[in-house]
């Protein structure tokens, strides 16, 4: 009851900060004249922490294996976006490895594959699948919903995003951050 509650919580955020953006009317546009779109690259470094709530199946097999409930992440974020060249709403691929658990002495490897939205405004949210490599046989695959702010700071973006990650298994919440500079 509660993952539905905060997911349903999580997406009208986001719709709501959706129509508190910049907002492009489609009938001023002449129907004639093509959309033209540019491309960005924004990968860079990203680092935060992830805490795993309750007693669930996940925090057993972490504390089978010498982890706590909060661990470190620390990777790189690739990220490719299209963006409309009169303004508008980016469309954004990301792929974000991260190795957590490092206070730990352990190597805790996960895998997000997201896409989504950022509005002009910074305003970004996004979803997709996650994978984590708890040892042996353990991968547990998971859906990731994302919502965030990038902070445009002398022409590096500075990103901080609010993550959920919902699995029978057990529920994540991270809050990840670093910067990309447009290449």
């Amino acid at each position: 009851m509660r993952t539905k509650s905060f997911l349903a919580i999580l997406l009208t955020v986001a719709f709501l900060m959706t129509f508190n953006c910049q907002i492009i009317s489609a009938q001023t546009e002449n129907p004639n004249t093509p959309i033209r779109f540019s491309e960005r690259n924004m990968g860079g470094p990203r680092l935060g922490i992830t805490y795993i709530p309750g007693d669930g199946e996940l925090v057993q097999k972490l504390k089978d294996n010498g982890i706590g409930n909060t661990i470190s992440q620390f990777g790189w974020h690739f990220e490719y976006a299209v963006i409309p060249e009169g303004g508008g709403p980016s469309f954004v691929i990301e792929l974000i490895p991260l190795v957590g658990g490092v206070e730990y002495g352990k190597f805790v490897p996960s895998a997000t594959l997201a896409m989504g939205v950022r509005m002009p405004n910074g305003i970004e949210f996004g979803m997709g699948p996650n994978l984590l490599y708890g040892g042996g046989d353990n991968v547990n695959s998971a859906l990731v919903l994302a919502i965030g702010k990038s902070f445009n700071y002398g022409g590096v973006s500075i990103p901080i995003n609010l993550v959920f990650v919902t699995n029978p298994d057990g529920n994540r919440v991270s809050v990840i951050f670093g910067y990309a500079i447009a290449k």
